[in-house]
């Protein structure tokens, strides 16, 4: 695995994966209730890690404009990945997350920036790493 990529075993892809982590996962919010994450750890695995994923609903946008928080949200994480990380493969965990707008939608904010982003990313972070 590379230091700052995001490589395909680092995403979560199956349809059962995506349904064990909603069911059974924790549901945190950002403090400003930007973004929210619903996380799920696995203990004792043969392969630790973080896998994650991003979800935007069709009601915050068009295509473009979610397509475009996906990828401002896979960069911030990607950015900041490397302390959540290694906290993860010290406990050796699975830990798998999935990425959501919550308040954040086209109408509300038209241009996104990644530091808009990043700050709120950050903060879900430093909460699952404070929970695990």
């Amino acid at each position: 695995m590379k230091k700052h990529s995001l490589s395909s075993e680092e995403r979560i892809k199956s349809k059962k994966e995506f349904d064990r982590i909603y069911e059974f996962g924790k549901t945190i919010y950002s403090s400003d209730k930007k973004l929210k994450a619903i996380f799920l750890c696995d203990r004792a695995v043969d392969n630790p890690g973080v896998k994650i994923a991003i979800a935007i609903s069709k009601k915050a946008g068009n295509a473009v404009w979610r397509n475009r928080v996906k990828r401002l949200i896979k960069e911030s994480y990607r950015l900041n990945k490397e302390s959540l990380i290694s906290k993860i493969k010290e406990k050796n965990i699975l830990l798998r997350i999935i990425f959501s707008a919550n308040h954040l939608n086209e109408n509300r904010n038209k241009r996104l920036k990644l530091q808009y982003i990043l700050t709120t990313v950050l903060d879900l972070l430093s909460v699952i790493k404070n929970e695990i």
